[in-house]
């Protein structure tokens, strides 16, 4: 049994993790932390969670954790992982990030885009992207693993098939993509009331998002040449959910590209590739771990458009963090994220 700890479980991400974990039949929880809102019993906090989770949060504090979990998660802000990271590493604990501090791969850019300096940039190349469809088998070995941003899980898993066999410009991408607000987190904000976001729809963070370097610098990876794209995330009046709508031009129109989607996600569990001529709909992945891909050239036209969706606090987040534990615990990729989606 693994005994898992949680740092940072009062937000969307945390309830979520406690939820499917409460489920999972290879690990226990042995500790959730909170400054806020030490001492409160989880379940009061989480009325939803009453029976199933009977631990109270504690402060957070790395000896302690050490000595009863051996896998931490961090379901924190960004920025305050890498304050305790490297001494639950030195003890012996494996952690996986669901924040952003690992995930960007020069501590240069990190720091632009965040703000602040990496408290521990040594252990950025260490640490593992934990995209499983692109990176299992390390993940599988690691000691820290990067959870994916939820935007760029959506863009990615849309854009690598295309990639990857080269066929498409990767000197034009754009990625039109827009999330429900408990993408935002949990906490109190105006601009997430629900009289300012009901009813509304709207682009924001043109100019630059966060998860911008993060999506370039997987794409990358795996493209043949050098690498554009144009990123707009947008704001719906939904609670959960992530619609990704990718375009690319084809270095070759006509090309079968259902049938290549197909093969790339025949082995994965969590992709479905949806028949040609469908669309991909965020509900019918709300409350799974699954991303549903859609893929079309609309006229021949030489325009690839690519509808990729998931579930920004499983796949996007929690779901995606377990498929990680499981992986490097060496258990069946799948347990505890069986569930099927909520449907009204």
């Amino acid at each position: 049994m693994i005994r898992v700890g949680i740092v940072g479980g009062t937000g969307y991400t945390g309830a979520e993790l406690l939820r499917i974990l409460a489920g999972h039949p290879g690990a226990s929880l042995a500790a959730i932390t909170s400054r806020g809102e030490a001492g409160t019993p989880v379940a009061g906090l989480f009325p939803h969670l009453r029976g199933r989770v009977d631990l109270a949060f504690t402060e957070p504090d790395a000896a302690r954790l050490a000595g009863e979990c051996d896998l931490v998660f961090f379901a924190t802000p960004n920025g305050t992982a890498m304050g305790m990271v490297p001494e639950l590493l030195a003890r012996g604990v494996r952690v996986v990030d669901l924040a952003a501090d690992f995930r960007l791969k020069d501590a240069a850019v990190w720091e632009r885009w965040y703000g602040l300096p990496h408290a521990c940039p040594e252990l950025l190349q260490e640490a593992v992207y934990g995209l499983p469809e692109l990176h299992r088998d390390a993940i599988a070995g690691a000691r820290l693993v990067a959870n994916p941003g939820c935007y760029p899980t959506a863009v990615t898993l849309g854009f690598v098939p295309l990639l990857e066999q080269g066929l498409v410009d990767p000197g034009w991408l754009v990625a039109d993509v827009k999330s429900g607000v408990s993408g935002a987190g949990r906490k109190a904000s105006v601009a997430l009331l629900m009289a300012e976001v009901g009813e509304s729809f709207k682009a924001y963070s043109v100019s630059g998002h966060r998860h911008q370097p993060e999506i370039h610098q997987n794409l990358a990876a795996v493209a043949d040449a050098e690498l554009r794209l144009t990123f707009v995330p947008h704001l719906l009046p939904m609670i959960r959910g992530i619609q990704a709508t990718l375009y690319a031009r084809l270095r070759e129109p006509g090309a079968e590209l259902q049938s290549h989607f197909e093969r790339r996600y025949r082995q994965e569990g969590f992709i479905d590739v949806l028949p040609a001529g469908s669309h991909a709909d965020t509900r019918t992945v709300r409350g799974s771990n699954h991303c549903r891909i859609a893929v079309a050239e609309p006229s021949g036209d030489g325009i690839v458009v690519v509808q990729s969706v998931i579930d920004n606090l499983v796949k996007g987040a929690a779901g995606q963090a377990v498929q990680n534990m499981n992986l490097m615990f060496g258990l069946d990729e799948s347990l505890a994220l069986e569930q099927l989606a909520l449907l009204p």
